[in-house]
């Protein structure tokens, strides 16, 4: 392969090392690296997914991101704390300030929580080469939060990512360059490359491909004809080859396509409690909407059984667009009415508003107060935000199948 046409960039992919569970560490005054600390979502709970194990805790007994509480085994030396979302948060938005010194905020593409991407071109005259840049990024971050991180280091993001997934997280820095591919990366089985999922795996063991170099050398033709689009990129990427932008466009603001809210309900729903759910649903799409001063003319419902895993998904227009959260909440009465199993119990609830236009000045039918209720709506979104998410919440909000009082006290479904 001649790499010469191809762009070559100094990409960093920065992982936070068992990010919630050192987090908590650090916050008790134990070493991340040789406490046992496993972060759970519901202490109360548990069937609770053990959401971050630390790395002695992992080592010692097997414990994996995916456990469950109960599954932790019977050791006095293993503390068990709660998800604190909102701290994790912060932290990471610390991390990215500290980033911000030194690469621009376009040079930063953030992943997750807890990894991102930098590209550090231009910056040797400065800080030197892309390898002491990462140890300088690494060490700042243990100094002044105690935490740790493991850095690959390529040309690209991919391999950026593939050698910190592989190596860095073993060694703390990695380097692969294109001309590392053939050495570092064609020896590793394909499960363990970034991007390829179980399914993916196992359609191309079929085909005869267990590791990437098998990969690389197989016809992109006929990975073109069985995987469409897909075959060509892992085609590209085995070759070590991604030309995905390194210059992110993460903070330049782009048009919104669609407002959506769903939960995944702690319990059996019965069709009342879930009507009340929907309401719930429907006031934060609907807020969602008036924030970005949008309308929508689609409505989409979601319900999924706790039994059988069946349910439905549904949409239907207005002649008219809203972001009136009556309008929206009468039309998924109507689908909920007309497609639900009267026998099944509702475990899963999403609504979404599509068909988007801009909020201004639409036809207005005589005989309806469409005007004041859109206004009504804006003044209650103003009364949350001045004081607060749960001030001004619809009677049914406060019913044992109301969840917006919940929700408001977690981030990405746990607690803050």
């Amino acid at each position: 392969m001649d790499y010469t046409t191809y762009p070559k960039h100094d990409v960093l992919c920065i992982d936070m090392r068992s990010f919630y569970a050192s987090i908590e560490c650090v916050k008790r005054g134990l070493d991340p690296m040789t406490a046992m600390l496993a972060v759970v979502g519901d202490k109360n709970r548990s069937g609770s997914i053990i959401l971050a194990a630390s790395p002695t805790l992992k080592q010692k007994h097997g414990v994996k991101n995916v456990s469950r509480y109960f599954e932790l085994p019977e050791d006095p030396d293993i503390y068990v704390v709660e998800a604190k979302m909102g701290d994790y948060v912060n932290v990471s938005v610390e991390i990215t300030k500290l980033l911000y010194q030194y690469v621009p905020k376009e040079a930063i593409h953030p992943y997750s929580v807890d990894e991102m991407w930098i590209t550090v071109d231009g910056m040797k005259h400065l800080y030197g080469d892309a390898q002491q840049i990462a140890k300088m990024i690494m060490d700042e971050i243990y100094d002044t939060m105690g935490l740790t991180c493991a850095i690959g280091i390529g040309d690209n993001k991919f391999l950026a990512k593939v050698v910190m997934d592989i190596y860095a997280k073993k060694t703390g820095i990695a380097t692969c360059r294109y001309q590392d591919v053939e050495r570092l990366l064609w020896p590793i089985p394909i499960e363990k490359i970034w991007g390829i999922g179980r399914r993916l795996t196992v359609h191309l063991n079929k085909m005869g491909i267990i590791y990437l170099g098998q990969l690389a050398n197989y016809r992109l033709d006929r990975l073109q004809k069985r995987f469409g689009v897909i075959g060509e990129q892992l085609y590209w990427h085995a070759w070590g080859i991604d030309l995905s932008p390194v210059y992110d466009s993460y903070y330049k603001k782009e048009t919104q396509k669609g407002f959506g809210h769903g939960i995944t309900l702690l319990r059996d729903y019965s069709a009342e409690e879930t009507l009340i759910c929907i309401l719930d649903l429907c006031e934060e799409v609907c807020r969602r909407a008036r924030t970005n001063e949008r309308v929508g003319r689609t409505i989409h419902l979601g319900v999924g059984y706790a039994d059988n895993g069946g349910g439905f998904h549904r949409s239907r227009s207005l002649h008219l667009p809203t972001n009136v959260t009556m309008d929206i909440y009468q039309v998924c009465l109507q689908l909920f009415h007309e497609f639900y199993d009267q026998q099944s119990k509702i475990r899963r609830v999403s609504v979404s508003l599509n068909n988007l236009y801009d909020d201004v000045e639409t036809q207005l039918n005589l005989f309806d107060n469409e005007p004041k209720k859109k206004d009504l709506g804006y003044v209650m979104d103003a009364i949350r935000t001045k004081y607060g998410s749960t001030s001004l919440l619809r009677a049914a909000s406060y019913t044992k199948a109301g969840i917006t009082r919940d929700r408001s006290k977690k981030i990405g479904g746990h607690y803050a």
